[in-house]
């Protein structure tokens, strides 16, 4: 049985309508789900207001409705909280109703453009070899310690992030790493969880379709590291321009790593071959199977990650050196034409240029560089040229086509981006709408020992045309084509 009253702790309220001591259901801010004795949190969101279902929500049987404006129409026998941040609020609900799980384990939160999904899927991969119950809440999966469950945004709603934590509660779980995105931040959902620690990545040029400014994007990250309390760590990579500015107004214990700065934790890369990296990690080597300078970043991160949470760093690079790479980052295989074809998310300029940066150290430039790319309608529209100009510039071949054209038509995308495609690279590109058709036509343009990059996807197993999503995974599809050539 729960008590209204027992769930509004911490939450910023400006007058109360009805009474707080009324039993309640559940929580949720979707009136399509609301049943009897459900409190209803009337979200402002970027598609629809939540306030305008209200009355839909009551007719459903919601007894408690958080708003931050009252209803014109008061209902009796419905008590109405009135807040000033509904998410804000839907934040501290959801932590309160779930018996606040995150103080009852570790939690980190990695933010940044890049880099994120690799560290929290790499920690929770490197904690469970060392015999912890690990959580993890990233972009590709949610696993409660063995238990996978599919996830549907980088950072989830606040109720969805404390139903899990609450499960790994009920699992006994000590450690939990989590990507924190930009629109999480924003949206309050993040607000009401304790974390053990931060870890900011790197910033470039990405979701300015959400955020009016670059400043604003990089302001949102820094918040995270500006809420973190005095018993957190926050861990951040000052190579990248922004890294100490996340550091700046943090309460919590301030650090750093990086490769090419003096730092915290220090990283420098002695071999980089397609087999693995050769690191040095604060004066200690260690033989890695990831391959890249990005990758050095992350590994660097997760070591100082997993020493500040008490691993004993000589362990912590026994584990580091038996890591496996994340699905659909710098994910590759060879064929038995010796082609090899590597599928990366990469869908910023900056990731872009570092998966193509990374081929091209370790490639002897005997071999083509075959490059597939796309970008996602209903997105940032400014870095669709930027693409393609970094894709023509570093590759001997591109292949411009569809990523997830969502509600534009994809012909559209691939013309934004041919605009970036200098005139001396012209005659090295192609543009072809269908994606599964542009991976077969690099599959058949490229020779024994050639590469391919297929970039924009990595793990994700659909794409989204028109509201519809439609199997389709570029490492099988690619996989394929390769298997039938060489035959």
């Amino acid at each position: 049985m729960i008590i209204l009253k027992d769930i509004l702790y911490k939450v910023a309220i400006d007058a109360v309508k009805g009474s707080t001591e009324i039993e309640i259901n559940k929580i949720d801010f979707d009136s399509r789900k609301i049943q009897d004795n459900d409190v209803f949190v009337a979200i402002r969101g970027t598609v629809s207001n939540g306030h305008d279902f209200i009355e839909t929500a009551i007719n459903l049987g919601a007894t408690v409705i958080v708003c931050d404006t009252f209803p014109e129409i008061i209902v009796s026998g419905i008590t109405y909280i009135q807040v000033k941040d509904t998410n804000s609020a839907l934040a501290y609900l959801a932590a309160n109703f779930y018996g606040n799980p995150s103080q009852n384990l570790k939690l980190v939160g990695i933010t940044g453009t890049n880099g994120k999904t690799t560290i929290a899927s790499l920690l929770y991969q490197l904690f469970k070899k060392a015999g912890y119950k690990v959580g993890l809440l990233s972009t590709v999966k949610i696993m409660v310690d063995d238990v996978e469950y599919k996830a549907t945004h980088t950072t989830p709603d606040s109720l969805t992030i404390n139903y899990y934590l609450a499960e790994m509660n009920a699992f006994g779980i000590e450690y939990c790493f989590m990507e924190v995105s930009s629109h999480g931040i924003h949206q309050k959902r993040t607000e009401a969880l304790q974390f053990a620690g931060g870890v900011f990545t790197n910033l470039s040029h990405d979701h300015l379709d959400y955020h009016p400014t670059f400043a604003e994007y990089r302001d949102v990250k820094k918040s995270f590291f500006d809420f973190l309390p005095k018993t957190a760590f926050a861990l951040s990579n000052i190579d990248d321009k922004n890294g100490l500015v996340m550091l700046q107004n943090t309460a919590a214990r301030k650090l750093t790593y990086a490769l090419k700065s003096y730092a915290d934790y220090k990283a420098q890369i002695l071999e980089n071959q397609l087999s693995g990296l050769l690191l040095k990690i604060n004066d200690n080597e260690v033989w890695v199977k990831l391959i890249g300078t990005f990758n050095a970043y992350n590994l660097v991160a997760i070591f100082g990650t997993a020493v500040e949470l008490g691993l004993d760093k000589l362990e912590v690079l026994r584990l580091l050196s038996e890591l496996e790479s994340v699905s659909g980052r710098f994910q590759f295989i060879v064929s038995n034409s010796k082609i090899t074809a590597i599928v990366d998310y990469a869908h910023t300029p900056d990731a872009l240029e570092n998966v193509l940066s990374t081929i091209s150290n370790i490639r002897t430039n005997n071999e083509q560089l075959i490059t597939v790319v796309g970008c996602g309608g209903d997105r940032d529209k400014t870095k669709r040229p930027i693409m393609a100009h970094i894709a023509s510039s570093m590759s001997n071949k591109v292949i411009i086509t569809s990523d997830n054209p969502r509600t534009e038509d994809p012909i559209d995308i691939i013309a934004d981006m041919e605009k970036g495609v200098e005139p001396q690279n012209h005659k090295k590109t192609l543009s072809i709408v269908d994606r599964k058709q542009a991976i077969k036509t690099a599959c058949q343009l490229a020779n024994p020992n050639d590469i391919i990059l297929i970039a924009g996807k990595g793990h994700e197993t659909y794409q989204e045309i028109q509201g519809v999503r439609y199997d389709f995974d570029d490492m099988k599809i690619v996989k394929d084509f390769l298997e039938q050539l060489s035959k």
